[in-house]
């Protein structure tokens, strides 16, 4: 008995190491996302050097000496940038040695929470800028924009980075306010949303005969939107569609395997792909059309295209954060942790 009591000890005690080891590790690369972001939106908005040019500047083996060396500020800022990934592992690997009594499953949890956040403040984001725009484009294209704002201002509004800076910027930024306070998810809403305006252009153009591009615009905001914010949140609720008769027959054990294995081979690698080759440089998929306010080619319409590339972001960084939130709670399962469940049988955070 003694024998069998000392080898459950040593499973436990190695069940517990490897799961610190994994929440480190699903910490830490949740971070370094957020970090990744961060030091993007600094190098191309605030003209940060960025890591790249501080090693090249140091003599890093392996890259270009650059044709204009980093002056101080440069080489403090390039340092500081990174730093946020070197703090980043050790606040991960810090917090779970200080919070050894958290579980696999309470990580999980909070790494919901996260893309839940983001999901949240980004639907806010498109409802709000989505009904300014609208009536922003309405009124110009009408001709009553002058009327309403004056000559200076309404010229201004037809210039798509101030009205991004102007209008946009700031609701996104009152999206982020209202998303932490308002716990809930409004994709119903949004989805109701999107039949609305869809139906007022069936109504608008064969009743009245009455069509104009922000219309259609609207419409293409919202819907890619909602496809894209919400494959976060269906994923926890196991929402999505299965195409595998082998998975649905499998043991619970299998099944958390399958998704483990799933989640890290393919699922956040992918969110990594879409972050890097969308990020990686000023001309990519997701900096171009940021950093020019790029608009659609119909005139008049709304100046939102531009917000439609951050979408790609918005989706990378949920679906990362829950990649890694599903990883940890079906390792739970694998681990024994206490308060583990089978997938399928754990709602949403």
């Amino acid at each position: 008995m003694d024998v069998m009591a000392s080898a459950a000890q040593g499973t436990g005690r190695r069940s517990r190491a490897l799961g610190g080891v994994l929440r480190a590790a699903a910490l830490a690369v949740a971070g370094m996302a957020l970090a990744f972001t961060l030091n993007n939106f600094l190098i191309f908005w605030g003209g940060w050097p960025g890591i790249g040019n501080l090693l090249a500047d140091v003599g890093w083996p392996g890259t270009a000496k650059p044709d204009q060396p980093l002056d101080g500020a440069g080489v403090a800022l390039g340092s500081l940038q990174l730093l946020f990934y070197v703090a980043t592992v050790a606040v991960a690997c810090a917090f779970v040695l200080l919070a050894r009594g958290r579980t696999l499953t309470t990580d999980a949890a909070s790494l919901a929470a996260v893309a839940a956040y983001i999901a949240r403040a980004a639907f806010w984001g498109v409802l709000l800028v989505g009904v300014a725009d609208m009536v922003i484009s309405f009124l110009r294209v009408e001709g009553l924009l002058r009327d309403v704002v004056g000559e200076s201002l309404a010229k201004d509004l037809g210039r798509s980075s101030y009205r991004g800076n102007l209008i946009h910027f700031p609701l996104l930024a009152a999206a982020l306010v209202i998303a932490y306070f308002r716990r809930s998810l409004g994709f119903i809403w949004l989805a109701l949303l999107i039949v609305l305006a869809e139906f007022q252009i069936v109504v608008a153009r064969f009743v009245f005969s009455y069509e104009q591009a922000f219309m259609g615009d609207l419409v293409r905001f919202w819907y890619a939107a909602l496809f894209l914010f919400a494959s976060a949140y269906t994923l926890i609720e196991e929402g999505h569609v299965r195409v595998d008769v082998i998975y649905t027959a499998l043991s619970d054990r299998a099944k958390a395997w399958s998704n483990v294995v799933g989640s890290i081979i393919l699922g956040v690698p992918l969110c990594w792909v879409i972050l890097t080759s969308g990020m990686g440089g000023k001309s990519n998929l997701i900096n171009a059309p940021l950093l020019s306010y790029e608009v659609t080619q119909a005139g008049y319409g709304m100046y939102v295209k531009y917000l439609m590339a951050g979408f790609l972001l918005v989706y990378a960084l949920s679906m990362l954060m829950q990649f890694l939130g599903y990883a940890l709670r079906n390792a739970a399962v694998l681990l024994g942790d206490r308060d583990a469940r089978p997938t399928g049988h754990q709602g949403a955070a």
